[in-house]
């Protein structure tokens, strides 16, 4: 994968195929202290010890199409080549949590890619699912709860076309305003 974007939108497939109904995206931008954090935590069936501790091993998979399961293992070396790592906490029956640090402006980060997409194409992909998605830069934060736009809209589907446009350009200007570096 060649931006951390789309590490994003196959860990949220995961979480939602687990049957999370919320979704937690966090990105912190510290670039003075030269750290980019990526957390993504849901309410999904979580993993027990050993299954989580193998799912970083890109020849495991809990899948039963294939034989490797390469997101999180994918997104593990991406940040270890970073000087970063990347973290797993999973509890049967409550869900899992993973966390990924980068070394901020190192020369082999990926870019965060087109968030603004990512984040839209998860919400339309998943309308019974919450999404909280928190992205902090140097202070400044912007914040999309899709259970507010989904009680303001109230009969209006999330995933009606006109909705999903308007989140889009809300999360691009919004990312914007607070200096965000995707």
């Amino acid at each position: 994968m060649q931006e951390l974007s789309m590490n994003i939108l196959d860990i949220v497939e995961n979480s939602t195929r687990a049957g999370a109904t919320l979704v937690r995206i966090g990105i912190t931008e510290d670039r003075t202290n030269d750290i980019l954090r990526i957390e993504i935590s849901d309410n999904g069936e979580g993993m027990d010890p050993d299954v989580a501790r193998k799912a970083l091993d890109p020849f495991y998979t809990s899948k039963t199409v294939r034989r490797v399961g390469l997101g999180l293992p994918l997104l593990s070396h991406a940040a270890k080549i970073t000087g970063g790592r990347c973290t797993i906490e999973s509890k049967k029956g409550k869900g899992t949590a993973v966390t990924a640090d980068f070394g901020y402006r190192h020369i082999d980060r990926q870019p965060l890619g087109d968030l603004p997409t990512t984040m839209t194409t998860m919400i339309a992909g998943n309308p019974g699912v919450d999404f909280v998605y928190t992205h902090l830069s140097e202070g400044e934060s912007y914040l999309l709860d899709t259970r507010e736009v989904k009680n303001e809209l109230e009969d209006v589907p999330i995933n009606h076309p006109t909705v999903i446009q308007f989140l889009k350009e809300n999360i691009r200007d919004g990312l914007k305003e607070i200096g965000a570096g995707y």
